[in-house]
């Protein structure tokens, strides 16, 4: 048999790595902020960075926004320093949305730098604030999105936050459509989750909140638009996300006054809490699971490995034994040369001088 087909002993098996402990459950917690075009995340983030600061609890800040212009805020990390969004549009002929997304999956394959120097940093930040683009289809089914959310949650405690323009908010459509974009990152991310609603100075988001809580009041606002369609489309929705709506942590705030940031701190706190008792014991389940389905695969290797190697030594005995089987018959025909096998005349002859000789 040939090398080149020839299985590999059990001890040529390579070793799987062990798989890390879990997350490390003492580290500062991150906050990821998500949320639809216009909603007001950078600014969210830049009036929490300035209510930490004041409070003497500075924040780590990532920027994970390539397109923008100017930050106002100070960055730690910033996506910007890594990948230059317009010369990926350049390169790859891309639009802004495109290019958009493909930043992130770069950005993505040095992620594990980033969470690297965020566990080098856990002891000299409060909390670490992750700034997103509008791009919520990178959160909702990007691979990218997956990647970020996962070696987060994987290293310490996550928590989502999804913000909420309330001014536009106030059309039950557009309210539907906030919604069941946080139930697909909810479901997705499976992190805790708190739904801010932003833009509080501008229009008091109590109406979301009674929504959220009483269908009927919701089903008396959808009655005010002119749709049909979209009405029945939407009271439909909102019976299914009745659910959705019940352990689910909502918060007001003003980003432009700074209204309502404490109960943003609390809800954060409490969310820490929910991903310790919720997540880490899920977390244990999938990785005990893996764990368990890697060492199936590895006994499945070493057992292929063996029965090849069996194979292989049967195929060296086989020839073994032909080799013997030559040796055997070489020996045989030399004994055979050495015995006598002339005619009778020749055989007489023999006679006649063995007779003479007595």
């Amino acid at each position: 048999m040939s090398a080149e087909n020839q299985q590999p002993s059990s001890s040529e098996i390579p070793e799987i790595p062990a798989t890390q402990t879990g997350p490390n459950l003492a580290q500062k917690p991150s906050v990821l902020v998500l949320g639809m075009a216009g909603s007001g995340k950078t600014t969210f983030v830049q009036r929490l960075t300035a209510y930490l600061h004041a409070r003497k609890t500075p924040p780590y800040v990532i920027n994970l926004d390539p397109a923008v212009t100017k930050v106002p805020y100070p960055v730690n990390v910033d996506i910007r320093d890594t990948v230059k969004y317009k010369e990926v549009m350049k390169e790859f002929g891309m639009g802004p949305n495109g290019a958009i997304m493909t930043c992130l999956n770069l950005m993505c394959t040095r992620f594990d730098k980033v969470i690297e120097l965020i566990n080098k940093r856990s002891d000299d930040f409060s909390v670490c604030l992750l700034d997103t683009p509008g791009q919520i289809e990178a959160f909702t089914w990007s691979a990218s999105g997956s990647i970020i959310t996962d070696s987060l949650a994987s290293s310490h405690p996550t928590v989502v936050m999804y913000i909420v323009d309330s001014a536009r908010a106030t059309n039950p459509t557009t309210f539907m459509s906030n919604m069941l974009y946080a139930c697909s990152i909810l479901y997705r991310t499976k992190l805790p989750f708190i739904v801010v609603f932003n833009k509080a100075d501008i229009v008091k988001p109590t109406f979301a909140l009674k929504w959220m809580q009483d269908f009927e009041r919701f089903d008396e606002a959808l009655e005010d638009n002119r749709s049909s369609y979209m009405n029945d489309l939407s009271r439909s929705l909102s019976l299914v996300l009745d659910e959705f709506y019940c352990g689910l942590k909502t918060v007001c705030v003003s980003s432009a006054t700074g209204e309502g940031f404490d109960d943003v701190m609390t809800a954060i706190a409490e969310s820490v809490e929910a991903y310790k008792t919720e997540y880490v014991p899920m977390y244990e389940k999938v990785l005990a699971e893996k764990k368990e389905l890697d060492e199936k695969e590895r006994k499945k290797r070493e057992e292929e490995a063996m029965k090849g190697k069996a194979v292989h030594d049967l195929n060296k005995r086989d020839a073994g034994n032909e080799d013997e089987d030559g040796m055997l018959e070489s020996e045989l025909n030399a004994k055979v040369d050495r015995i006598h096998l002339g005619g009778v005349d020749e055989e007489n002859d023999e006679d006649a001088e063995i007779e003479r000789a007595t």
